[in-house]
């Protein structure tokens, strides 16, 4: 056992990548060569099963918002010294006809909203917070760090049930394990990667001048709508509306006094629909 965890971490060592907009190592088991292609070739096969919403002022909007995101980023990247960060990326944005309340990014840039997830943004700024998030899931590779994450957990369950000779002990170890590398290592982990694309996302819609005040507001609605129905924070792949609230309010000066160097010092209207 002390073997593998030896060679465990030397592979995490080696395994790693650099976050652009935290500058902390991550994981990447998976490079995006791998990754993005079938990502690619997934979504695609999404938007043939499901109804995409076309030629409406709100599909229009939902792409309108993701370009203004999107060369938001390029503009950070660019000023960052990351030119060319992006060119693998191929941007996509599609709303979709589904009542349910959620976006979600695919690694790359594949980007969905379903049209549930209109009535409780209720204008275009809040539609740029939302677009915002998932565009910072793409760009700091979560996709990528959760699937290596995955990858992780399940190496050291393997190595585990190898080494463990003793068929009750080894019972133990898989029921503990599964448990407690959920709740304290794999639901974190996540959690995590919510509080930074919501960071990441607040600074890149001040950039393309939605004023980030509104992301805490959305989250108020989120929150409002949602009430009785989320499991505990430390149970949930998401921080609680509550937690994200406190965030995005204390992030908004800052992400104004950034967007300011990018010579936005005021604005879009709200756009409400």
């Amino acid at each position: 056992m002390k073997k593998i965890v030896i060679l465990s971490i030397f592979l995490l060592i080696l395994s790693c990548a650099t976050n652009p907009f935290t500058g902390k190592k991550t994981l990447a088991f998976v490079s995006n060569d791998q990754l993005f292609p079938t990502a690619f070739a997934q979504y695609d096969q999404f938007l043939n099963e499901n109804k995409v919403v076309t030629g409406t002022a709100k599909s229009e909007m939902i792409q309108r918002v993701g370009e203004r995101i999107a060369v938001a980023a390029e503009r950070w990247l660019d000023a960052n010294g990351k030119q060319g960060y992006l060119k693998d990326y191929q941007w996509e944005y599609n709303l979709v006809d589904d009542p349910a309340v959620n976006a979600w990014c695919m690694p790359g840039g594949k980007i969905v909203f379903y049209t549930g997830i209109l009535d409780v943004a209720q204008n275009e700024t809040a539609i740029a917070a939302i677009m915002g998030h998932e565009v910072a899931h793409a760009l700091a590779n979560h996709g990528q760090q959760r699937m290596s994450a995955a990858y992780l957990q399940q190496g050291v369950a393997l190595a585990g049930n190898i080494a463990i000779k003793d068929e009750q002990s080894r019972q133990a170890f898989n029921q503990y394990y599964g448990v407690g590398s959920n709740v304290l290592g794999m639901l974190p982990f996540s959690r995590k990667h919510e509080n930074e694309a919501d960071k990441i996302g607040i600074y890149l819609m001040a950039i393309a001048k939605y004023n980030p005040d509104e992301a805490s507001e959305l989250w108020k609605r989120m929150g409002a709508k949602s009430s009785g129905q989320a499991p505990p924070e430390f149970l949930s792949t998401h921080p609680a509306s509550e937690t994200r609230v406190q965030n995005l309010q204390a992030e908004a000066a800052a992400a104004k006094r950034e967007a300011v160097k990018f010579g936005v010092t005021s604005f879009r209207p709200l756009g409400k629909f």
